[in-house]
């Protein structure tokens, strides 16, 4: 009878598979790195980023639309924009500016994380930046300024009617081009119909009429469409998808400016070792129906934009921590206590009940047990109540003598924002030691990015 984890696993799904395989004493190989080696080097609770994920995913992109684009012979082109609010973080936005990657803003801040990577020379010429999100007057101010940087195409998106009265600028002389977003109408299971961004489809045509076509200044670019689910193999998808093109080819028929489309983001990441999903299918057939729509009117196809954020960022973290005690609560629960806390680190799972790929670190030939994954904090919310493809969490048997390690994989994309990195944490559970793993010329290096949370920077921000 096989009751060892690692027959659960080979009995459950195609394993091994990339990243993961594992080794002869039992231990996790992730990337070619031995996870628990970097444990006893760095301690554990411990945040990894691996930042080749990040180039190889906006590589694959570019590749798989590259080739739908020939197929097809699409004479549009594609750009890729990294959308920021996924993941902030420097080093991030180091590795998509480093394969070509463009960049979507949401907020004023943004626009400040802009003024420095040009002034660190870290944007190649002619970089698009598409400002995205509602904007304040402080955000606007920001977004008019990036517009007279030079070699920088800045293009703005219009969320509200409104913002169109403060984008006009008198010292500016040249021409601003600018995009509307499609507020799309939700999904059925919804409690609203449309979205909060965005104008709604009824409204956009005579907008542009009224607003936009005469206007001296102000020329429409791009029409920017992005539904909340992402890109799906649905009716739901392609219904808001033909509307869009219905409202694209419209405006094209009475704008000669208007030659962008961007399909915004929404390609999901791994979640479990059974996920699939055919990425070079949905490029193809958003082309074909793109390239279809505009051959009935004879209108020119247009260029591609998309502003892909968790695919590009997801990949690249890691979670790792340590099972300190485990509680058997009744005679059917057992929990296993993370050094950690779920709600702080990974609030995703305590939010919207998201799904990680968890896999035990070490103790892959032991037997195993069914367990519930409690977080330390005092509060009965923090917990990781189960696994997307099993229904319920099993982890190797635990035992006092050898510490069990667990990581929770693909984790890079708003959960470090979502969770207040650097700040306060609930209950002051200190944030993880962070570190960067690269790798360059087939050699892997880390460095620590940031320490442990110490008492006394949150102590500092509470004032005392």
């Amino acid at each position: 009878m096989k009751t060892r984890y690692i027959d659960l696993i080979n009995q459950s799904f195609d394993f091994p598979q990339k990243p993961f395989r594992v080794n002869s004493k039992g231990q996790l190989i992730f990337h070619q790195m031995v996870l628990e080696d970097l444990i006893s080097k760095y301690g554990s609770p411990l945040k990894l980023v691996y930042l080749p994920s990040i180039r190889k995913n906006i590589s694959k992109v570019n590749r798989w639309f590259a080739s739908a684009i020939k197929k097809l012979d699409y004479s549009g082109t594609y750009t890729y924009c990294y959308c920021t609010k996924s993941n902030h973080f420097k080093y991030v936005l180091d590795a998509a500016l480093e394969m070509g990657s463009s960049l979507e803003t949401s907020s004023a801040y943004d626009i400040d994380i802009i003024d420095k990577l040009i002034s660190e020379g870290a944007l190649a010429q002619n970089t698009k930046i598409i400002c995205n999100g509602f904007k304040d007057p402080e955000y606007l101010q920001k977004v008019k300024a990036l517009l007279r940087k030079k070699n920088i195409h800045t293009i703005p998106i219009v969320d509200n009617v409104e913002e169109i009265k403060a984008l006009p600028d008198e010292t500016y002389m040249e021409s601003i081009n600018i995009g509307i977003r499609i507020a799309s109408e939700e999904e059925p299971k919804f409690t609203f119909y449309t979205s909060r961004l965005g104008i709604g489809y009824s409204d956009i045509i005579p907008f542009f009429r009224t607003k936009l076509a005469h206007h001296k200044q102000l020329k429409l670019k791009m029409l920017h469409f992005f539904i909340n689910t992402g890109i799906n193999d649905n009716s739901y998808y392609w219904s808001e998808l033909r509307k869009c093109l219905k409202i694209y080819t419209t405006l094209k028929k009475e704008c000669e400016t208007l030659d962008c489309l961007n399909i915004g983001g929404g390609f999901p990441f791994k979640n479990s070792l059974s996920f699939e999903y055919d990425y070079e299918y949905l490029i193809e057939e958003i082309l074909r129906q793109v390239k279809e729509s505009c051959a009935e009117f004879d209108l020119p196809v247009p260029h591609i934009y998309t502003e892909f954020g968790s695919f590009t960022a997801a990949e690249s973290g890691a979670n790792i921590y340590t099972i300190v005690q485990q509680k058997q609560q009744n005679d059917r629960e057992k929990w296993n206590l993370i050094n950690s806390s779920f709600m702080t680190t990974l609030p995703d799972t305590w939010a919207i009940n998201k799904k990680f790929i968890m896999l035990p670190i070490n103790q892959w030939f032991e037997k195993y047990e069914r367990v519930l994954l409690g977080g330390i904090t005092c509060d009965s919310e923090d917990y990781y109540n189960s696994e997307q493809h099993i229904n319920a969490i099993y982890l190797p048997k635990f035992h006092t003598e050898k510490p069990l390690h667990i990581g929770f994989f693909n984790t890079g994309a708003y959960q470090e924002a979502l969770g207040g990195a650097g700040g306060l944490q609930h209950c002051l559970t200190p944030q993880p030691q962070k570190i960067l793993i690269d790798k360059r010329n087939g050699k892997i290096i880390h460095k620590v990015f940031s320490k442990k949370q110490s008492s006394e920077e949150l102590l500092k921000i509470l004032g005392y």
